[in-house]
């Protein structure tokens, strides 16, 4: 079995939260357009990794718990359905462009640890959430990020 991975998924609140997340049980991450995050999606995100579940453009934003992929990458069939928040036409069944992956909640945290906190949190300086241009709403994360991340979050 592969050695498990760590990720950052950002959700903005209003859209989809960690308490809709918690609610569903089980959610897929539908709608990913970036082609970075897609490949994440498709390539490198496996079952039983682990999720740092970030609310963006929410006051404040933070990461708020973790989850856990329980299904691996499979094509996302929101991409065709002209009716969903996000359609691209140019994919299909037979030929896919995205992807996406279904996750569960785990554990929510005490404390949100803030974008803030994480900026100046010993151990957390190459962090790619806080690298200026780093946008991607799916983002790897190190063993020791995670570490420190969900130590803080746990209390």
């Amino acid at each position: 079995m592969a050695e498990r991975q760590y990720w950052l998924f950002k959700s903005e609140p209003s859209a989809y939260s960690y308490s809709d997340l918690q609610r569903d049980g089980v959610a897929e991450w539908d709608g990913v357009r970036n082609y970075q995050a897609r490949n994440f999606l498709r390539d490198d995100i496996k079952e039983g990794d682990g999720i740092l579940f970030y609310h963006s453009n929410a006051a404040p934003m933070a990461v708020v718990g973790t989850a856990i992929v329980v299904h691996p990458g499979y094509p996302d069939s929101t991409a065709w359905d002209p009716t969903s928040a996000h359609p691209d036409p140019k994919s299909s069944p037979d030929e896919p462009r995205w992807y996406m992956v279904d996750i569960k909640a785990e554990q929510q945290f005490k404390e949100p640890v803030t974008l803030e906190a994480i900026k100046v949190l010993p151990g957390l300086e190459t962090m790619m959430v806080i690298q200026r241009g780093a946008r991607l709403s799916i983002q790897p994360v190190s063993p020791k990020e995670w570490g420190i991340v969900t130590k803080l979050g746990l209390g």
